[in-house]
């Protein structure tokens, strides 16, 4: 069984419903359609019903069965725009939020979320980055034992499985935001069942070359050692030190990772977004994510180049996430 039968199995259990704030877009109406045929979970789309139906149509995808809410008429806006206006304590006016949630689908979404109207939410096929996180941050929030959130993506082929981070958020992070965000992503490889084995990433392996930059990873790793003495780990490291075994023996003959990672943490969030894609074009893997790790309940951000398989599975990873958790205790 692969990791996407087993979150299948666990996801169609509990049945979550899941919010889909882009219902105009064809990959995610494929992908809708498939997961609430197989029973997996309860999708909703967001959006004008009429439009979202002959849009359907016209692509030859059923959404009979879909649950299809348009926030112009949703009968609990009320409740929603009181909701929000809490959770921003007085940054908000009741005026301004009814606004924010009739205009921008992913806050609609996002407050779904954060009253459990859903479980969690996907979104980006459509939208910026930036036009999914801002809402989470405002309204989910990062969990109280983390600082920030990162983007991580899981990479697919066969039966390999990698995890990189960070390819989406953090853009220059320091050794100490590095820490957290391995730490992070180790928790994230768990929940999908994966034993860690972290390579810090950088252009030096074990003080082959000296700058400010190779001196930030090996101090990151230093850090994510302290907190989990005994987890896999190692940097800082180069690509083919962590990942050929042959090289890892002449490069760092005592690496614990002996050339077998398969977490791998950028040092910046230039090298983890070309990176990835580097891997997902050339080598051919399926890249699940961006998943944005840290908040307190699973919002993920697809990237806009994804197809529907992709879509299907960050949404499977989703309602996983919010099954099993990672760790941390919430708000």
């Amino acid at each position: 069984m692969n990791i996407f039968d087993s979150m299948k199995k666990l996801v169609s259990a509990k049945n979550p419903v899941i919010v889909f704030p882009e219902g105009m877009s064809d990959r995610i109406l494929k992908a809708t359609s498939r997961l609430k045929k197989e029973g997996i979970m309860q999708p909703i789309l967001l959006g004008n019903e009429k439009e979202m139906k002959a849009f359907a149509a016209e692509r030859g995808v059923d959404i009979s069965d879909l649950t299809l809410i348009d926030p112009q008429t949703y009968p609990e806006l009320d409740f929603l725009v009181e909701k929000f206006v809490e959770r921003r304590k007085g940054k908000i006016t009741a005026e301004e939020a009814r606004e924010k949630l009739l205009s921008d689908v992913n806050y609609f979404g996002t407050m779904l979320v954060y009253t459990e109207k859903a479980a969690g939410m996907v979104s980006g096929a459509v939208h910026t980055t930036a036009d999914t996180v801002r809402p989470a941050l405002q309204i989910i929030k990062v969990k109280p034992c983390y600082t920030r959130i990162s983007g991580v993506f899981i990479l697919i082929k066969g039966d390999q499985i990698y995890v990189v981070a960070d390819c989406a958020i953090n853009i220059a992070p320091t050794a100490e935001e590095l820490a957290e965000i391995a730490i992070t992503t180790v928790n994230t490889a768990k929940a999908i069942e994966l034993e860690p084995r972290v390579a810090m990433l950088s252009f030096s392996t074990k003080g082959s070359a000296h700058s400010e930059e190779t001196e930030k990873m090996a101090k990151a790793t230093e850090l994510v050692r302290q907190q989990m003495p005994d987890l896999l780990i190692d940097g800082e490291i180069q690509f083919d030190a962590a990942f050929v075994p042959e090289i890892a023996a002449r490069k760092a003959p005592n690496s614990p990772i002996a050339g077998n990672a398969n977490v791998f943490i950028f040092p910046s969030l230039e090298a983890g977004n070309i990176g990835y894609k580097l891997i997902q074009r050339f080598g051919g893997y399926d890249a699940v994510g961006p998943i944005l790790q840290g908040l307190n309940k699973p919002v993920c951000d697809l990237s806009r180049g994804c197809n529907e398989e992709e879509v299907y599975k960050l949404a499977l990873f989703t309602a996983a996430s919010g099954i099993l958790g990672d760790g941390c205790i919430q708000e």
